[in-house]
């Protein structure tokens, strides 16, 4: 490297650092409020010790179980050492390590192969502590959270993959990554917001959420968008889209070629579609019913008045999903027969094990976070990210951090992780019910336990056809405790397994090279894996699947498209909006 190149970085690595200086009080400030309880955390210093503390006398029953684990990584490591000089079996097939250099010599390789062996390890001991036990649960996370905070993957010294990339930029990574980093603490004022996409790639309106619609309605909690229809006739039934309020509603209508928007309505569906407010201190009192009345309810009242038609298809995802259930429960109370088929996706009604989301909430961290929004309102948006990327923290944490920071690079164009980085708040009395009466206390299963707008609700009056779609690799809503909706509800339900996670295998079109398949089956007995060894499994995309399944419940002939500016309701702008578009 010439003396101006060294100079030019020299003047470079001053300005990252006076950067630096200005960010570590804030950052610091944070880190103490946090760790003092004057701010909100999804980290709870005290439950994690005191879980520790109760399978440490757990563990302590079996006196011979430290002293097994403590052999094992010692003949699991030596035998990863002796390996990695001698040219031996090794560990393959983990992501972290997929770069052929973590063979390419000794040292990393039996770094990685010794890493993985106390991964194993570790797994062993604690898979003998209680399943269904909180505290287990919490042992089990946590202890993967600090492994793989340790991966040698994630240290520039000894990932070889950056090291290279140190060397052949002549140390330009380094300074990159190091820039990366203040920006995203920056960005978060001292918190750690990661970069997981090319944030300058994508603008709603411009290359997201760019269907043709009109809003045509709104009040203080939602805009209803009409789309255009794409097809001269359409089904009678208009079909209703319900989208989660804890991000924006364009998660079904991403860029033309993945929009579940146009794609049914290029089916010949009538779409109507939600668009929730991102709420403030003065939505702090909405409710889960408010949501209900204001949402889904008047949605179906306002799509009459602008088509004349009375009776709907609905679809909801995620909350959305547990919304439309919700609201589906309380309309056969009340013996309101509007609505003829649902379909929810990504949707638990039984939240009788709701898999590692379980660490965070319980009665005391839901005290906490009562006191933390009495003054707010509403809780940020970015603690929910957190807690999301948490239970895929290699995937949504360790990747970027060696893609960023250690490699200084920037990560690409992704509309799915833009869509996952826009989230919203959530108003205070909305998130505090529905913890307590849905997530802790499982109401929407129990009949006549949950009361919506003074009205008993129980979910085995709906009578309706259901189509259920879970995904199989759901960190945030696991297939096997949505597959019991099979057996809450009233009527028919047809249970769908899709591959991939909670978004990818939700917005997985059809096309030319199909990503993941889908299960499908006529039974359902009690266990779902049963049901998954009987299951017939499909290439390509579950959409048609579900197009088919809305057509062949939709008798009688199309009529002529229903067209936003032809409606009784005046239009109040173009789609996609304005509440989508606030931050």
């Amino acid at each position: 490297m010439d003396q101006s190149r060294i100079a030019a970085q020299t003047s470079e690595f001053a300005g990252l650092m006076q950067r630096a200086q200005s960010l570590a009080q804030r950052a610091g400030a944070n880190a103490a409020a946090k760790a003092s309880g004057q701010e909100f955390s999804v980290l709870d210093a005290g439950t994690i010790a005191q879980a520790y503390a109760r399978a440490g006398m757990q563990l302590a029953t079996d006196p011979f179980a430290l002293s097994r684990f403590q052999m094992q990584v010692m003949t699991d490591t030596t035998k990863a050492w002796m390996n990695a000089w001698t040219g031996g079996a090794s560990e393959k097939g983990d992501r972290r390590f997929r770069d052929d250099r973590w063979n390419g010599d000794p040292l990393s390789r039996g770094l990685r192969d010794v890493h993985l062996a106390i991964e194993n390890a570790a797994e062993q001991l604690i898979g003998d502590l209680p399943d269904n036990d909180k505290d287990s649960l919490r042992v089990r996370f946590y202890t993967r959270q600090l492994l793989s905070a340790l991966s040698p993957a994630n240290y520039l010294a000894l990932n070889p993959v950056a090291r290279d990339r140190f060397l052949e930029t002549e140390g330009r990574s380094l300074l990159d990554g190091f820039s990366n980093l203040l920006d995203d603490l920056e960005r978060g004022d001292g918190r750690l917001d990661i970069n997981m996409t090319d944030r300058q790639a994508f603008e709603v309106g411009r290359d997201l959420a760019v269907t043709e619609g009109q809003v045509i309605w709104q009040n203080e909690l939602m805009q209803l968008i009409h789309y255009a229809p794409l097809t001269e006739t359409q089904f009678k039934r208009p079909l209703l889209f319900v989208p989660p309020w804890i991000n924006k509603y364009y998660i079904f209508d991403m860029k033309p070629e993945n929009s579940m928007v146009r794609y049914m309505l290029e089916q010949g569906h009538s779409v109507f579609l939600i668009s929730w407010v991102n709420p403030t201190k003065q939505h702090a009192s909405l409710s889960f019913e408010d949501y209900m009345r204001l949402g889904p309810l008047e949605a179906l009242d306002k799509i009459t008045e602008a088509t004349g038609e009375k009776e709907f298809d609905i679809l909801g995802f995620c909350i959305g999903g547990i919304l439309v259930t919700a609201t589906l429960a309380y309309m056969a109370a009340k013996g309101d027969k509007r609505v003829k088929t649902a379909t929810t996706l990504a949707t638990m009604v039984d939240f009788t094990d709701v898999g590692e989301i379980g660490v965070f909430i319980d009665r005391d961290r839901l005290k906490v976070l009562r006191e933390h929004m009495a003054e707010k309102g509403y809780l940020e948006n970015h603690h929910l990210q957190d807690m999301f990327s948490m239970i895929r923290e290699n995937d949504l944490i360790w990747s970027f951090h060696v893609m960023n920071y250690l490699m200084g690079r920037k990560p690409p164009a992704f509309d799915l992780l833009f869509w996952n980085g826009d989230s919203t708040r959530l108003p205070a009395a909305m998130l505090l019910w529905y913890l307590e009466k849905i997530y802790i206390e499982n109401g929407l299963r129990k009949p006549g336990h949950l009361t919506m707008d003074g009205v008993s609700i129980d979910i085995s009056k709906i009578k309706i056809p259901f189509y259920v779609l879970a995904t199989k690799e759901d960190h945030i809503a696991p297939w096997q405790s949505i597959y019991p909706t099979t057996g809450l509800l009233g009527g028919k339900t047809s249970f769908v397994l899709g591959g991939s996670g909670h978004i990818a295998g939700v917005i997985n079109p059809p096309g030319k090279r199909p990503k993941y398949g889908f299960w499908s089956g006529d039974s359902y007995p009690d266990n779902p894996n049963e049901w998954l060894a009987e299951a017939e499994k499909h290439e390509g995309s579950w959409w048609p699947h579900w197009a088919d399944w809305i057509a062949s419940h939709s008798p009688g002939k199309k009529v002529a498209a229903y067209h936003p500016e032809a409606g009784k309701l005046p239009i109040i702008e173009p789609a996609p909006g304005s509440y989508v578009r606030a931050d």
